[in-house]
């Protein structure tokens, strides 16, 4: 694959970012990722301070790749998630859930390319406004936590592509390799590839989750919660209680309650597949089995070369 914007930034060989998902992007899931050739991502947000450090040196072992720490900063302890991954010298962070002017310049000082994850063309203004290195816009399509809006991938990338400078990553929606040429063609310097690397032997999610999520047929998944953080779950018997609670007109702090801590831990890495929040995007419709990483990966340029050439005949 020719070289684009992506490539050299992270210094990968192709243009596609393994998503850093809560419970399900450990060192194994990243290490495996940025060993097939693309940019593997450890996802902090689960993760206590020490707990990511070990995921780090544990991925610093199982790789002489390039691989990168998602930090989602809504947390309370990000001090000392971002001074951890100083000290351990990860140089590619992506941030999300959070205002990206808070930690760009304080990361791009101790020499980290940082990327942050929008989900308008307001926030990608703000997010190149704040110095960051590049934005992944998600569109509404996506597993976990997306945007109010609901804009769908295919408007969001296009109208993103025409009001930034610097390069942008597409999200939400992209499995297959005919998704990561459609959003190329769309302006998207790259694709972050996030549901279909839950299916993977080196997910950290549990075996039972992985197994819904083959199972999922369209129409199982529901974006939801937007009053505190817009989620797009599995409809279980969790999902279930939150829609009788939505007909009461809930408070935020009603949802909150309902919600509990550790709902996501629950479903998705312990598998307690009814009260357990299960995330997951649309494109798990067109998810049908689990494959070690390098497989997907493969799978994904063999069919995105094979769509280019064909769109050439077009």
């Amino acid at each position: 694959m020719s070289t684009n914007r992506i490539t050299p930034l992270f210094q990968i060989e192709h243009p596609i970012i393994q998503a850093g998902m809560v419970w399900n992007s450990g060192w194994r899931l990243a290490s495996a990722a940025s060993n097939s050739g693309i940019l593997g991502l450890i996802g902090a947000g689960s993760m206590y301070p020490e707990v990511l450090r070990e995921h780090i040196q544990k991925c610093k072992k199982a790789t002489d790749k390039p691989f990168g720490v998602n930090v989602p900063m809504l947390y309370p302890n990000i001090q000392d998630i971002m001074d951890i991954i100083v000290e351990e010298g990860v140089k590619i962070v992506f941030t999300s859930a959070g205002n990206p002017k808070t930690w760009t310049s304080w990361l791009k000082e101790r020499g980290v390319i940082v990327v942050h994850v929008v989900s308008s063309v307001k926030f990608a203004l703000k997010a190149q406004e704040a110095g960051v290195d590049a934005v992944v816009a998600e569109g509404f399509e996506a597993g976990g936590h997306n945007g109010r809006d609901e804009t769908t991938t295919l408007t969001l990338i296009p109208m993103v592509k025409e009001h930034i400078k610097i390069p942008l990553i597409a999200a939400g929606g992209i499995a297959t390799g005919r998704a990561m040429l459609a959003a190329m063609i769309l302006g998207a310097d790259g694709v972050q590839v996030g549901s279909r690397f839950v299916a993977s032997t080196e997910s950290s999610a549990h075996d039972a989750y992985k197994q819904v999520v083959i199972n999922t047929k369209e129409g199982d998944t529901q974006l939801t919660l937007k009053e505190l953080a817009p989620v797009r779950l599995i409809k279980n018997k969790f999902y279930n209680k939150v829609q009788e609670l939505y007909k009461t007109a809930p408070t935020p702090e009603q949802l909150k309650e309902l919600l509990g801590r550790a709902r996501a831990k629950k479903g998705m890495f312990e598998g307690d597949l009814d009260e357990g929040e299960l995330e997951i995007g649309q494109i798990s419709a067109l998810i049908n089995d689990i494959k070690p990483v390098a497989q997907i990966v493969e799978d994904m340029l063999y069919e995105f070369n094979l769509a280019k050439k064909q769109v050439e005949y077009l």
